[in-house]
């Protein structure tokens, strides 16, 4: 049953996580792409789109909680299986070999995942180098392992499934209960103690622990009500009240901006086909304001709900520069050279009528900590790719 659980969700996390990666637009370069050689294994199918605008929320949201919910799974599914992984001999046969090795594979990269996984988002970085990087690999070694091991076992968990009814197990008091039957895989103790546990029991420990971290962590992703009680997320408190009383990823202190960055000094630069257009923030807020509502949606799995942002059109500021149809842009922040303080957005990104150059959030000035005097809001884009504190757009063909 475990295993039976773990063979529908743990697809579902490789897929929602592949579809984070191409969120990024991996393609558009080493800005937004920071997984180094990744050779065949970065490919990606399609341009990330900005429709529904709610999609990275989406996909990003069901990756993370599915994540933690299984967790009482997995656990409980190792505990199972603990006699296989220190049976003796480790090897007895070349198919037994490759077996072990993929079972090594298996086992340790669940565990690495799940691991790096958890500790991303709780935003708790011990990682020996980038974790992007490190949670891309060991998702490709241990899908690769999966693979393998359904493929061994399919056939024996199909059949142990159809051997007694779910129904008739989770009947079964304690006095009823009896051992499994003796296997080939060594796993049944030949001489087992009476049970202390009912298989109803087990199953619903493994349900209710499971239901627990879904309660405390699903708020992050779903809002509303069920925002209070993410206790597990580490962005459950908000900012302050008022029009900027929001969730932030990182603060403007965090990353080393400091007034004289934003103050009145403070120039936009648009670079495209002519010569560079140079704007004051009063001339950015002299022209023709657009507004689009939207989330930000993080890839540690908190999102915001929709907040009212207004600013400038992104693709009207490509046609200023005299590039109309770009097909990309570059944007730079007067952060420190960092991690993400450039990203490239696509031309479908620059495009949509609710991609904007923001200046206002909610009626009100953009707060330091959400990126005055001017930040990047894109529908579908992940939260570090909508940059903060832009200084500078430049538009390409």
């Amino acid at each position: 049953m475990f295993g039976l659980v773990l063979l529908i969700g743990i697809p579902l996390l490789f897929v929602t996580g592949a579809l984070s990666y191409a969120a990024y637009n991996p393609g558009l370069g080493a800005l937004n792409d920071q997984t180094q050689d990744k050779g065949a294994l970065g490919f990606y199918l399609f341009d990330w789109p900005t429709h529904p605008y709610w999609l990275y929320r989406l996909t990003q949201g069901v990756h993370v909680t599915l994540g933690v919910v299984l967790v009482p799974v997995l656990l409980a599914k190792l505990w199972s299986v603990i006699p296989k992984l220190f049976e003796w001999l480790p090897v007895r046969s070349v198919a037994h070999g490759l077996e072990r090795l993929s079972l090594l594979m298996l086992v340790g990269g669940v565990i690495f995942e799940f691991v790096t996984g958890i500790l991303n988002i709780q935003l708790y970085y011990v990682f020996p180098g980038s974790f992007y990087t490190l949670h891309f690999y060991g998702a490709w070694v241990f899908i690769a392992a999966f693979v393998v091991h359904v493929c061994l076992k399919l056939g024996r968990m199909s059949r142990a499934l159809r051997s007694r009814g779910l129904a008739a197990e989770l009947r079964t008091d304690l006095a009823h209960t009896r051992p499994e039957p003796p296997d080939p895989d060594g796993l049944v103790p030949t001489a087992p103690v009476p049970p202390t546990m009912t298989r109803r029991g087990a199953v619903g420990m493994v349900g209710a622990g499971s239901l627990l971290l879904l309660v405390v962590t699903a708020g992050q992703s779903i809002g509303g009500w069920l925002r209070g009680t993410a206790l597990l997320a580490p962005h459950n408190r908000e900012p302050g009240s008022g029009p900027n009383g929001f969730q932030i990823n990182k603060t403007a202190a965090a990353v080393g901006i400091n007034p004289a960055h934003v103050g009145p000094g403070w120039r936009l630069e648009v670079h495209g086909q002519g010569p560079a257009l140079v704007f004051t923030r009063e001339q950015l807020l002299a022209m023709p304001q657009h507004a689009a509502a939207l989330p930000i949606a993080c890839v540690e799995g908190w999102s915001t709900p929709d907040q009212h942002w207004s600013g400038l059109r992104l693709t009207d500021l490509a046609a200023m520069a005299g590039n109309p149809d770009a097909g990309s842009v570059l944007v730079e922040s007067v952060q420190p050279p960092g991690p993400y303080a450039s990203v490239v957005l696509r031309g479908n990104q620059i495009h949509d009528p609710r991609s904007l150059l923001a200046l206002h959030v909610n009626g009100a000035d953009l707060s330091l900590d959400h990126g005055y005097p001017a930040r990047i809001i894109v529908p579908a884009n992940p939260g570090v790719n909508n940059t903060k504190w832009v200084h500078r757009l430049t538009f390409r063909t």
